[in-house]
Protein backbone atom coordinates (compact mmCIF):
# COMPACT_ATOMS: atom_id res chain seq x y z
CA UNK A 1 0.00 0.00 0.00
CA UNK A 2 1.49 3.36 -0.96
CA UNK A 3 2.05 6.17 1.50
CA UNK A 4 -0.75 8.11 -0.16
CA UNK A 5 -3.19 5.56 1.19
CA UNK A 6 -1.60 5.10 4.61
CA UNK A 7 -4.25 6.08 7.19
CA UNK A 8 -3.47 8.98 9.49
CA UNK A 9 -2.89 7.70 13.01
CA UNK A 10 -5.03 9.05 15.82
CA UNK A 11 -3.43 11.40 18.32
CA UNK A 12 -4.05 12.38 21.97
CA UNK A 13 -7.26 14.24 21.10
CA UNK A 14 -8.83 11.14 19.57
CA UNK A 15 -7.83 8.93 22.49
CA UNK A 16 -9.22 11.42 24.99
CA UNK A 17 -12.39 11.50 22.91
CA UNK A 18 -12.41 7.71 23.04
CA UNK A 19 -12.32 7.86 26.85
CA UNK A 20 -15.36 10.15 26.75
CA UNK A 21 -17.25 7.81 24.40
CA UNK A 22 -16.67 4.80 26.65
CA UNK A 23 -18.74 6.37 29.46
CA UNK A 24 -22.15 6.42 27.71
CA UNK A 25 -21.51 2.94 26.30
CA UNK A 26 -20.88 1.70 29.84
CA UNK A 27 -23.98 3.41 31.23
CA UNK A 28 -26.25 2.23 28.40
CA UNK A 29 -25.49 -1.42 29.18
CA UNK A 30 -25.22 -0.90 32.95
CA UNK A 31 -28.80 0.35 33.08
CA UNK A 32 -29.94 -3.04 31.78
CA UNK A 33 -28.89 -4.66 35.06
CA UNK A 34 -28.59 -1.95 37.70
CA UNK A 35 -32.19 -2.48 38.83
CA UNK A 36 -31.49 -6.09 39.84
CA UNK A 37 -30.32 -4.82 43.23
CA UNK A 38 -32.83 -1.95 43.58
CA UNK A 39 -35.96 -3.98 42.79
CA UNK A 40 -36.84 -4.82 46.45
CA UNK A 41 -36.59 -1.17 47.49
CA UNK A 42 -38.68 -0.01 44.54
CA UNK A 43 -41.30 -2.65 45.34
CA UNK A 44 -41.47 -1.53 48.96
CA UNK A 45 -41.86 2.18 48.14
CA UNK A 46 -43.90 2.25 44.91
CA UNK A 47 -45.83 -1.01 45.43
CA UNK A 48 -46.00 -1.95 41.72
CA UNK A 49 -48.19 -4.84 40.60
CA UNK A 50 -46.50 -7.95 39.25
CA UNK A 51 -47.08 -6.76 35.67
CA UNK A 52 -45.76 -3.27 36.48
CA UNK A 53 -42.66 -4.77 38.09
CA UNK A 54 -41.91 -6.65 34.89
CA UNK A 55 -42.40 -3.53 32.78
CA UNK A 56 -40.10 -1.53 35.04
CA UNK A 57 -37.38 -4.10 34.38
CA UNK A 58 -38.07 -4.79 30.69
CA UNK A 59 -39.25 -1.60 28.98
CA UNK A 60 -35.77 -0.07 28.89
CA UNK A 61 -34.43 -2.95 26.81
CA UNK A 62 -37.56 -3.08 24.62
CA UNK A 63 -37.38 0.59 23.65
CA UNK A 64 -33.62 0.56 23.22
CA UNK A 65 -33.71 -2.47 20.91
CA UNK A 66 -36.61 -1.11 18.87
CA UNK A 67 -35.03 2.28 18.19
CA UNK A 68 -31.36 1.41 17.62
CA UNK A 69 -31.57 1.19 13.81
CA UNK A 70 -33.70 4.32 13.54
CA UNK A 71 -31.45 6.40 15.78
CA UNK A 72 -28.32 5.14 14.04
CA UNK A 73 -29.75 6.17 10.69
CA UNK A 74 -30.79 9.60 11.98
CA UNK A 75 -27.29 10.11 13.38
CA UNK A 76 -25.79 9.37 9.96
CA UNK A 77 -27.93 12.19 8.56
CA UNK A 78 -27.91 14.97 11.16
CA UNK A 79 -24.46 14.26 12.59
CA UNK A 80 -23.33 11.57 15.01
CA UNK A 81 -21.87 13.98 17.55
CA UNK A 82 -25.07 16.01 17.52
CA UNK A 83 -27.06 12.81 18.03
CA UNK A 84 -24.75 11.87 20.91
CA UNK A 85 -25.40 15.19 22.63
CA UNK A 86 -29.16 14.90 22.11
CA UNK A 87 -29.01 11.42 23.62
CA UNK A 88 -26.99 12.69 26.60
CA UNK A 89 -29.65 15.32 27.37
CA UNK A 90 -32.47 12.78 27.05
CA UNK A 91 -30.66 10.16 29.14
CA UNK A 92 -29.77 12.67 31.86
CA UNK A 93 -33.28 14.12 32.15
CA UNK A 94 -34.89 10.68 32.13
CA UNK A 95 -32.48 9.59 34.90
CA UNK A 96 -33.66 12.45 37.12
CA UNK A 97 -37.32 11.62 36.48
CA UNK A 98 -36.66 7.93 37.24
CA UNK A 99 -34.80 8.76 40.46
CA UNK A 100 -37.68 10.84 41.82
CA UNK A 101 -40.58 8.76 40.52
CA UNK A 102 -43.53 8.70 42.88
CA UNK A 103 -45.50 5.91 41.20
CA UNK A 104 -44.88 2.75 39.23
CA UNK A 105 -46.41 4.35 36.13
CA UNK A 106 -44.02 7.30 36.38
CA UNK A 107 -41.01 5.00 36.71
CA UNK A 108 -42.12 2.90 33.72
CA UNK A 109 -42.40 6.06 31.59
CA UNK A 110 -38.98 7.25 32.79
CA UNK A 111 -37.41 3.87 31.97
CA UNK A 112 -38.91 4.08 28.49
CA UNK A 113 -37.31 7.52 28.03
CA UNK A 114 -34.02 6.09 29.25
CA UNK A 115 -34.36 3.48 26.50
CA UNK A 116 -34.81 6.25 23.93
CA UNK A 117 -31.68 7.98 25.22
CA UNK A 118 -29.67 4.75 25.23
CA UNK A 119 -30.76 3.94 21.66
CA UNK A 120 -29.41 7.36 20.69
CA UNK A 121 -26.14 7.06 22.61
CA UNK A 122 -25.02 3.52 21.76
CA UNK A 123 -24.81 3.66 17.92
CA UNK A 124 -23.49 7.23 18.05
CA UNK A 125 -20.49 6.24 20.18
CA UNK A 126 -19.51 3.30 17.99
CA UNK A 127 -19.99 5.13 14.67
CA UNK A 128 -17.93 8.09 15.91
CA UNK A 129 -15.11 5.68 16.71
CA UNK A 130 -15.30 4.49 13.09
CA UNK A 131 -14.51 8.00 11.89
CA UNK A 132 -11.98 8.95 14.59
CA UNK A 133 -9.65 5.99 14.10
CA UNK A 134 -8.67 5.50 10.47
CA UNK A 135 -5.72 3.24 11.20
CA UNK A 136 -6.94 -0.35 11.31
CA UNK A 137 -4.91 -1.44 14.36
CA UNK A 138 -5.85 1.67 16.34
CA UNK A 139 -9.49 1.26 15.44
CA UNK A 140 -9.50 -2.36 16.53
CA UNK A 141 -7.98 -1.36 19.87
CA UNK A 142 -10.55 1.41 20.28
CA UNK A 143 -13.41 -0.95 19.42
CA UNK A 144 -11.99 -3.44 21.90
CA UNK A 145 -12.07 -0.84 24.67
CA UNK A 146 -15.63 0.10 23.71
CA UNK A 147 -16.63 -3.58 23.64
CA UNK A 148 -15.16 -4.20 27.09
CA UNK A 149 -17.12 -1.22 28.45
CA UNK A 150 -20.39 -2.18 26.75
CA UNK A 151 -20.25 -5.87 27.69
CA UNK A 152 -18.79 -5.16 31.13
CA UNK A 153 -21.53 -2.70 32.01
CA UNK A 154 -24.04 -5.51 32.47
CA UNK A 155 -21.80 -7.15 35.09
CA UNK A 156 -20.85 -3.86 36.76
CA UNK A 157 -24.49 -2.70 37.12
CA UNK A 158 -25.40 -4.86 40.14
CA UNK A 159 -22.10 -4.02 41.86
CA UNK A 160 -22.61 -0.26 41.49
CA UNK A 161 -26.24 -0.67 42.52
CA UNK A 162 -25.27 -2.62 45.64
CA UNK A 163 -22.72 -0.01 46.72
CA UNK A 164 -25.15 2.87 46.26
CA UNK A 165 -28.05 1.15 47.98
CA UNK A 166 -25.95 0.53 51.10
CA UNK A 167 -25.78 4.28 51.68
CA UNK A 168 -28.43 6.08 49.59
CA UNK A 169 -32.05 6.03 48.37
CA UNK A 170 -32.87 3.65 45.50
CA UNK A 171 -33.06 6.63 43.13
CA UNK A 172 -29.28 6.96 43.41
CA UNK A 173 -28.87 4.11 40.89
CA UNK A 174 -30.29 6.53 38.30
CA UNK A 175 -28.77 9.79 39.57
CA UNK A 176 -25.26 8.42 39.01
CA UNK A 177 -25.95 8.88 35.28
CA UNK A 178 -26.42 12.65 35.54
CA UNK A 179 -22.86 13.88 36.25
CA UNK A 180 -21.51 11.59 33.56
CA UNK A 181 -23.96 12.98 31.01
CA UNK A 182 -22.99 16.55 32.05
CA UNK A 183 -19.32 15.64 31.55
CA UNK A 184 -20.17 14.24 28.12
CA UNK A 185 -22.01 17.42 27.11
CA UNK A 186 -19.02 19.56 28.11
CA UNK A 187 -16.18 17.48 26.69
CA UNK A 188 -17.64 15.94 23.53
CA UNK A 189 -17.75 19.23 21.53
CA UNK A 190 -14.12 19.88 22.51
CA UNK A 191 -12.64 16.45 21.78
CA UNK A 192 -14.85 14.82 19.13
CA UNK A 193 -15.22 16.04 15.56
CA UNK A 194 -18.61 15.92 13.89
CA UNK A 195 -19.21 13.31 11.20
CA UNK A 196 -22.20 12.49 9.02
CA UNK A 197 -23.24 10.91 5.73
CA UNK A 198 -22.32 13.43 2.97
CA UNK A 199 -25.08 12.02 0.74
CA UNK A 200 -27.92 12.14 3.19
CA UNK A 201 -31.07 12.00 1.09
CA UNK A 202 -34.51 11.99 2.71
CA UNK A 203 -35.20 10.08 5.89
CA UNK A 204 -37.03 6.79 5.35
CA UNK A 205 -39.95 7.24 7.75
CA UNK A 206 -41.70 4.08 6.57
CA UNK A 207 -38.49 2.09 7.02
CA UNK A 208 -38.14 3.43 10.57
CA UNK A 209 -41.70 2.36 11.40
CA UNK A 210 -41.10 -1.09 9.91
CA UNK A 211 -37.86 -1.54 11.88
CA UNK A 212 -39.71 -0.76 15.10
CA UNK A 213 -42.54 -3.13 14.14
CA UNK A 214 -39.97 -5.84 13.37
CA UNK A 215 -37.85 -5.64 16.50
CA UNK A 216 -40.38 -5.03 19.29
CA UNK A 217 -42.70 -8.04 18.75
CA UNK A 218 -39.77 -10.46 18.52
CA UNK A 219 -38.05 -9.12 21.65
CA UNK A 220 -41.39 -9.04 23.49
CA UNK A 221 -42.30 -12.61 22.50
CA UNK A 222 -38.91 -13.99 23.49
CA UNK A 223 -38.82 -12.24 26.86
CA UNK A 224 -42.38 -13.27 27.71
CA UNK A 225 -41.59 -16.90 26.91
CA UNK A 226 -38.91 -16.71 29.60
CA UNK A 227 -41.44 -15.45 32.14
CA UNK A 228 -44.56 -17.45 31.22
CA UNK A 229 -43.35 -20.38 29.11
CA UNK A 230 -44.06 -21.16 25.47
CA UNK A 231 -47.53 -20.03 24.41
CA UNK A 232 -49.49 -19.27 21.28
CA UNK A 233 -49.57 -15.51 21.98
CA UNK A 234 -45.81 -15.31 22.39
CA UNK A 235 -45.09 -17.40 19.29
CA UNK A 236 -47.59 -15.27 17.39
CA UNK A 237 -45.79 -12.11 18.49
CA UNK A 238 -42.48 -13.50 17.23
CA UNK A 239 -44.08 -14.53 13.92
CA UNK A 240 -45.51 -11.04 13.42
CA UNK A 241 -42.08 -9.56 14.09
CA UNK A 242 -40.42 -11.86 11.57
CA UNK A 243 -43.01 -10.88 8.96
CA UNK A 244 -42.15 -7.21 9.54
CA UNK A 245 -38.45 -8.07 9.24
CA UNK A 246 -39.17 -9.32 5.72
CA UNK A 247 -41.17 -6.17 4.91
CA UNK A 248 -38.36 -4.01 6.30
CA UNK A 249 -35.82 -5.78 4.10
CA UNK A 250 -38.01 -5.32 1.00
CA UNK A 251 -38.46 -1.64 1.83
CA UNK A 252 -34.70 -1.15 2.16
CA UNK A 253 -34.11 -2.72 -1.25
CA UNK A 254 -36.61 -0.36 -2.90
CA UNK A 255 -36.20 2.87 -0.93
CA UNK A 256 -34.32 5.68 -2.75
CA UNK A 257 -32.30 6.44 0.41
CA UNK A 258 -32.45 3.28 2.55
CA UNK A 259 -31.62 3.30 6.25
CA UNK A 260 -29.29 0.35 5.74
CA UNK A 261 -27.90 -1.39 2.70
CA UNK A 262 -29.26 -4.91 3.14
CA UNK A 263 -26.91 -6.07 0.39
CA UNK A 264 -24.19 -5.92 3.05
CA UNK A 265 -25.55 -9.19 4.36
CA UNK A 266 -24.35 -10.82 1.15
CA UNK A 267 -20.78 -10.15 2.34
CA UNK A 268 -19.53 -13.09 4.38
CA UNK A 269 -17.51 -10.86 6.69
CA UNK A 270 -20.59 -8.78 7.55
CA UNK A 271 -23.24 -11.47 8.01
CA UNK A 272 -20.91 -13.94 9.75
CA UNK A 273 -19.75 -11.21 12.13
CA UNK A 274 -23.34 -10.28 12.99
CA UNK A 275 -24.15 -13.93 13.76
CA UNK A 276 -20.97 -14.40 15.80
CA UNK A 277 -21.68 -11.27 17.83
CA UNK A 278 -25.26 -12.34 18.53
CA UNK A 279 -24.02 -15.79 19.57
CA UNK A 280 -21.55 -14.57 22.19
CA UNK A 281 -24.16 -12.23 23.69
CA UNK A 282 -26.53 -15.22 23.67
CA UNK A 283 -23.91 -17.00 25.74
CA UNK A 284 -23.21 -14.31 28.32
CA UNK A 285 -26.84 -13.23 28.80
CA UNK A 286 -28.23 -16.76 29.02
CA UNK A 287 -25.56 -18.13 31.35
CA UNK A 288 -25.17 -14.89 33.30
CA UNK A 289 -28.69 -14.97 34.68
CA UNK A 290 -28.44 -18.69 35.50
CA UNK A 291 -25.00 -18.29 37.12
CA UNK A 292 -26.06 -15.40 39.36
CA UNK A 293 -29.13 -17.38 40.48
CA UNK A 294 -26.95 -20.44 41.14
CA UNK A 295 -24.49 -18.42 43.24
CA UNK A 296 -27.19 -16.75 45.32
CA UNK A 297 -29.62 -19.64 45.71
CA UNK A 298 -27.64 -22.89 45.57
CA UNK A 299 -24.32 -21.62 46.97
CA UNK A 300 -26.01 -19.20 49.38
CA UNK A 301 -24.21 -15.92 48.64
CA UNK A 302 -25.92 -12.55 49.11
CA UNK A 303 -26.64 -10.34 46.07
CA UNK A 304 -23.72 -7.95 46.62
CA UNK A 305 -21.22 -10.75 47.37
CA UNK A 306 -22.46 -12.60 44.29
CA UNK A 307 -21.93 -9.49 42.17
CA UNK A 308 -18.39 -9.08 43.51
CA UNK A 309 -17.59 -12.70 42.71
CA UNK A 310 -18.64 -12.00 39.12
CA UNK A 311 -15.93 -9.33 38.74
CA UNK A 312 -13.41 -11.81 37.23
CA UNK A 313 -15.88 -12.16 34.36
CA UNK A 314 -15.23 -8.50 33.54
CA UNK A 315 -11.49 -9.22 33.70
CA UNK A 316 -12.04 -12.12 31.31
CA UNK A 317 -13.68 -9.80 28.79
CA UNK A 318 -10.75 -7.37 29.04
CA UNK A 319 -8.27 -10.22 28.52
CA UNK A 320 -10.20 -11.39 25.45
CA UNK A 321 -10.34 -7.87 24.04
CA UNK A 322 -6.57 -7.49 24.49
CA UNK A 323 -5.86 -10.85 22.87
CA UNK A 324 -8.04 -9.98 19.87
CA UNK A 325 -6.50 -6.53 19.41
CA UNK A 326 -2.95 -7.93 19.41
CA UNK A 327 -3.64 -11.15 17.56
CA UNK A 328 -5.52 -9.48 14.71
CA UNK A 329 -2.26 -7.93 13.50
CA UNK A 330 -0.86 -11.35 12.69
CA UNK A 331 -3.75 -13.82 12.38
CA UNK A 332 -6.71 -14.01 9.99
CA UNK A 333 -10.05 -12.85 11.47
CA UNK A 334 -11.58 -16.27 10.74
CA UNK A 335 -9.10 -18.03 12.97
CA UNK A 336 -9.37 -15.51 15.79
CA UNK A 337 -13.17 -15.54 15.82
CA UNK A 338 -13.13 -19.34 15.71
CA UNK A 339 -10.66 -19.45 18.60
CA UNK A 340 -12.76 -16.93 20.55
CA UNK A 341 -15.91 -19.01 20.13
CA UNK A 342 -14.00 -22.20 20.96
CA UNK A 343 -12.67 -20.63 24.18
CA UNK A 344 -16.18 -19.48 25.04
CA UNK A 345 -17.52 -22.99 24.37
CA UNK A 346 -14.83 -24.47 26.64
CA UNK A 347 -16.07 -22.17 29.39
CA UNK A 348 -19.58 -23.53 28.85
CA UNK A 349 -18.33 -27.11 29.06
CA UNK A 350 -16.40 -26.29 32.25
CA UNK A 351 -19.53 -24.83 33.86
CA UNK A 352 -21.55 -27.88 32.80
CA UNK A 353 -19.64 -29.88 35.42
CA UNK A 354 -20.48 -27.61 38.37
CA UNK A 355 -22.46 -29.20 41.20
CA UNK A 356 -24.05 -28.25 44.50
CA UNK A 357 -20.83 -28.97 46.41
CA UNK A 358 -18.56 -27.06 44.01
CA UNK A 359 -16.59 -24.10 45.30
CA UNK A 360 -17.68 -20.75 43.88
CA UNK A 361 -14.14 -20.20 42.55
CA UNK A 362 -14.54 -23.21 40.26
CA UNK A 363 -17.71 -21.76 38.76
CA UNK A 364 -16.19 -18.29 38.36
CA UNK A 365 -13.09 -19.73 36.67
CA UNK A 366 -15.23 -21.45 34.05
CA UNK A 367 -17.43 -18.39 33.57
CA UNK A 368 -14.37 -16.13 33.24
CA UNK A 369 -13.03 -18.45 30.54
CA UNK A 370 -16.36 -18.04 28.77
CA UNK A 371 -16.03 -14.26 28.88
CA UNK A 372 -12.47 -14.36 27.51
CA UNK A 373 -13.91 -15.90 24.36
CA UNK A 374 -16.71 -13.35 24.35
CA UNK A 375 -14.23 -10.47 24.50
CA UNK A 376 -12.22 -11.90 21.60
CA UNK A 377 -15.22 -12.57 19.40
CA UNK A 378 -17.19 -9.39 20.09
CA UNK A 379 -14.17 -7.16 19.40
CA UNK A 380 -13.38 -8.78 16.06
CA UNK A 381 -17.01 -9.12 15.00
CA UNK A 382 -17.75 -5.44 15.70
CA UNK A 383 -14.56 -4.39 13.92
CA UNK A 384 -15.50 -6.46 10.86
CA UNK A 385 -19.02 -5.01 10.78
CA UNK A 386 -17.74 -1.43 10.84
CA UNK A 387 -14.94 -2.14 8.38
CA UNK A 388 -17.11 -3.76 5.74
CA UNK A 389 -19.91 -1.15 5.93
CA UNK A 390 -19.45 2.13 4.02
CA UNK A 391 -18.10 4.86 6.36
CA UNK A 392 -21.11 7.10 5.65
CA UNK A 393 -23.40 4.34 6.99
CA UNK A 394 -21.40 3.72 10.16
CA UNK A 395 -24.33 4.66 12.43
CA UNK A 396 -26.74 2.24 10.78
CA UNK A 397 -24.12 -0.51 10.74
CA UNK A 398 -23.40 0.03 14.45
CA UNK A 399 -27.11 -0.14 15.16
CA UNK A 400 -27.44 -3.45 13.28
CA UNK A 401 -24.59 -4.90 15.33
CA UNK A 402 -26.14 -3.79 18.60
CA UNK A 403 -29.64 -4.87 17.58
CA UNK A 404 -28.27 -8.35 16.83
CA UNK A 405 -26.72 -8.31 20.29
CA UNK A 406 -30.11 -7.43 21.84
CA UNK A 407 -31.71 -10.33 19.96
CA UNK A 408 -28.89 -12.63 21.05
CA UNK A 409 -29.31 -11.62 24.67
CA UNK A 410 -33.07 -12.05 24.68
CA UNK A 411 -32.82 -15.38 22.86
CA UNK A 412 -30.08 -16.61 25.20
CA UNK A 413 -32.13 -15.89 28.31
CA UNK A 414 -35.20 -17.45 26.70
CA UNK A 415 -33.55 -20.57 25.32
CA UNK A 416 -31.14 -21.49 28.09
CA UNK A 417 -33.46 -20.21 30.83
CA UNK A 418 -36.41 -22.21 29.51
CA UNK A 419 -34.27 -25.32 29.10
CA UNK A 420 -32.91 -25.07 32.64
CA UNK A 421 -36.41 -24.44 34.02
CA UNK A 422 -37.81 -27.45 32.16
CA UNK A 423 -35.13 -29.76 33.55
CA UNK A 424 -35.69 -28.38 37.05
CA UNK A 425 -39.44 -28.94 36.91
CA UNK A 426 -39.14 -32.46 35.53
CA UNK A 427 -36.62 -33.41 38.24
CA UNK A 428 -38.73 -31.95 41.04
CA UNK A 429 -42.00 -33.65 40.10
CA UNK A 430 -42.71 -36.29 42.70
CA UNK A 431 -39.75 -35.20 44.87
CA UNK A 432 -41.58 -32.69 47.08
CA UNK A 433 -42.67 -34.11 50.48
CA UNK A 434 -46.42 -34.77 50.47
CA UNK A 435 -46.76 -33.03 53.85
CA UNK A 436 -46.22 -29.66 52.13
CA UNK A 437 -49.54 -29.92 50.30
CA UNK A 438 -50.50 -29.27 46.70
CA UNK A 439 -49.84 -25.51 46.81
CA UNK A 440 -46.41 -26.01 48.35
CA UNK A 441 -45.55 -28.70 45.83
CA UNK A 442 -46.65 -26.51 42.93
CA UNK A 443 -44.51 -23.58 44.11
CA UNK A 444 -41.47 -25.78 44.77
CA UNK A 445 -41.74 -27.52 41.40
CA UNK A 446 -42.08 -24.23 39.52
CA UNK A 447 -38.78 -22.50 40.41
CA UNK A 448 -35.88 -22.96 42.80
CA UNK A 449 -36.82 -19.61 44.34
CA UNK A 450 -40.27 -21.02 45.02
CA UNK A 451 -38.70 -24.05 46.70
CA UNK A 452 -36.62 -21.78 48.96
CA UNK A 453 -39.73 -19.78 49.90
CA UNK A 454 -41.66 -22.98 50.75
CA UNK A 455 -38.72 -24.31 52.77
CA UNK A 456 -38.62 -21.13 54.86
CA UNK A 457 -42.17 -21.84 56.05
CA UNK A 458 -41.74 -25.61 56.43
CA UNK A 459 -40.61 -27.59 59.49
CA UNK A 460 -36.85 -28.26 59.63
CA UNK A 461 -37.24 -31.98 58.97
CA UNK A 462 -39.04 -31.19 55.69
CA UNK A 463 -37.10 -28.07 54.66
CA UNK A 464 -33.73 -29.83 54.52
CA UNK A 465 -34.70 -32.62 52.10
CA UNK A 466 -36.73 -30.19 49.97
CA UNK A 467 -33.80 -27.81 49.52
CA UNK A 468 -31.44 -30.68 48.81
CA UNK A 469 -33.71 -31.94 46.02
CA UNK A 470 -34.32 -28.42 44.66
CA UNK A 471 -30.64 -27.47 44.56
CA UNK A 472 -29.72 -30.74 42.87
CA UNK A 473 -32.50 -30.26 40.29
CA UNK A 474 -31.43 -26.68 39.59
CA UNK A 475 -27.81 -27.80 39.22
CA UNK A 476 -28.84 -30.38 36.63
CA UNK A 477 -30.79 -27.78 34.67
CA UNK A 478 -27.83 -25.40 34.93
CA UNK A 479 -25.46 -28.10 33.65
CA UNK A 480 -27.64 -29.08 30.69
CA UNK A 481 -28.15 -25.44 29.70
CA UNK A 482 -24.37 -24.89 29.81
CA UNK A 483 -23.73 -28.01 27.75
CA UNK A 484 -26.30 -26.92 25.15
CA UNK A 485 -24.82 -23.43 24.99
CA UNK A 486 -21.33 -24.84 24.52
CA UNK A 487 -22.38 -27.06 21.62
CA UNK A 488 -24.19 -24.17 19.92
CA UNK A 489 -21.29 -21.74 20.33
CA UNK A 490 -18.83 -24.34 19.04
CA UNK A 491 -21.02 -24.99 15.99
CA UNK A 492 -21.27 -21.26 15.21
CA UNK A 493 -17.48 -21.04 15.57
CA UNK A 494 -17.01 -23.67 12.90
CA UNK A 495 -19.49 -21.97 10.55
CA UNK A 496 -17.95 -18.54 11.13
CA UNK A 497 -14.45 -19.80 10.39
CA UNK A 498 -15.69 -21.27 7.10
CA UNK A 499 -17.56 -18.10 6.11
CA UNK A 500 -14.59 -15.87 6.94
CA UNK A 501 -11.81 -18.16 5.74
CA UNK A 502 -10.87 -15.91 2.78
CA UNK A 503 -11.09 -12.59 4.64
CA UNK A 504 -7.73 -11.02 5.50
CA UNK A 505 -6.79 -7.77 7.19
CA UNK A 506 -5.43 -6.52 3.88
CA UNK A 507 -8.74 -7.17 2.17
CA UNK A 508 -10.57 -5.28 4.89
CA UNK A 509 -8.24 -2.35 4.42
CA UNK A 510 -8.98 -2.38 0.67
CA UNK A 511 -12.71 -2.36 1.39
CA UNK A 512 -12.29 0.65 3.63
CA UNK A 513 -10.33 2.61 1.06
Amino acid sequence: MSSLHTPIKAGPREWLGMAVLVLPALLASMDLSVLFMAAPWISAELAPSAAQQLWIMDIYGFVMAGLLITMGSIGDRIGRRRMLLIGAVAFGLASVVAAYSTSAEMLIAARAMLGVGAATLAPSTLSLIRGMFLDEDQRRTAIGIWTAAFTGGFAVGPIIGGLLLEHFHWGSVFLINVPIMVLLLITAPLLIRESKDPNQGSFDLLGAALSLAAVLPVIYGIKKMVEDGVGGLHLGSITVGIAFVALFMLRQLKAPTPMIDVRLFARASFSASIIANATVVFATAGMGLLAVTFIQTVLGYGPFDAALWMLPAVGGSVAGVTAASIGARFVRPAWLIAVGLAVSASGFFWVSGIGTESHIGTLIAGYALLTVGVGMTATLATSLVLSTAPPEKAGAASAISETSAEFGGALGIATLGTLAAGVYTSQMQGSVPAELGDSGAAAAEDTVGGAVAVAEQAPTELAGPLLSEAFEAYSQGFNIAALTGGVLVLAIGILASIALRKVTSQQLAEIEH
